[in-house]
């Protein structure tokens, strides 16, 4: 069962989930994937590493491998979410999409709009599993990599062949669409540093 709640540890690979508010495939519509990649940018910019993911038209399934951080792993995550999140409202106004963005904002809460938000695009927490183990981390890595040919999506007749997905280097060796870290490489790596 995914985990809510704060992550107390300062560095750790996590395997994060996070979903566009009602499930709306928000993402797809505004042709925001380039908005996740320049979050992973600024993780890597940071000293934490990319090591897996998929970017679905509603929802993110990423596997970062955090470098001991002073800030707390749910601000990075929260921020990420929240920068993200202005630029798809930029996109959607762009796009006259005044019916999408009452919807959107009609569901921030009344503390949240006190604080002044105006739109609610993604749902308010986000899951998380620590990888403790390489096992657990591919199980994940499978998961994600698998998730655009499971159920209703068929985004690709294969996962290597969907775009915003690891799955091509985990498959191939060839980098895809984002440049990530091969968990095995992580071996090397001293995190709390």
């Amino acid at each position: 069962m995914p985990t809510k709640g704060k992550i107390t540890e300062p560095e750790g690979v996590y395997f994060i989930t996070f979903t566009c508010l009602h499930w709306r495939p928000l993402i797809q519509l505004v042709d925001g994937y380039d908005l996740v990649y320049k979050w992973f940018d600024y993780l890597k910019s940071k000293g934490h590493y990319i090591v897996g993911y998929v970017i679905m038209p509603n929802h993110i399934h990423v596997l970062i491998a955090f470098r001991n951080t002073i800030q707390s792993i749910n601000t990075i995550v929260g921020n990420g979410k929240r920068f993200m999140a202005y630029a798809i409202v930029k996109r959607l106004k762009a796009m006259s999409e005044e019916t999408l963005l009452r919807k959107l904002e009609w569901n921030v809460n009344m503390s949240d709009r006190e604080r002044n938000k105006l739109h609610e695009v993604w749902e308010s927490s986000f899951n998380w599993k620590e990888c403790r183990t390489n096992a657990f981390l591919r199980q994940k890595l499978n998961y994600t990599n698998a998730n655009p040919c499971k159920g209703k999506w068929m985004l690709a007749d294969t996962p290597v062949n969907y775009l915003h997905c690891s799955a091509k280097y985990y498959a191939t060796g060839e980098q895809g669409c984002y440049k990530v870290l091969h968990y095995l490489e992580l071996a090397d790596i001293d995190l709390t540093r």
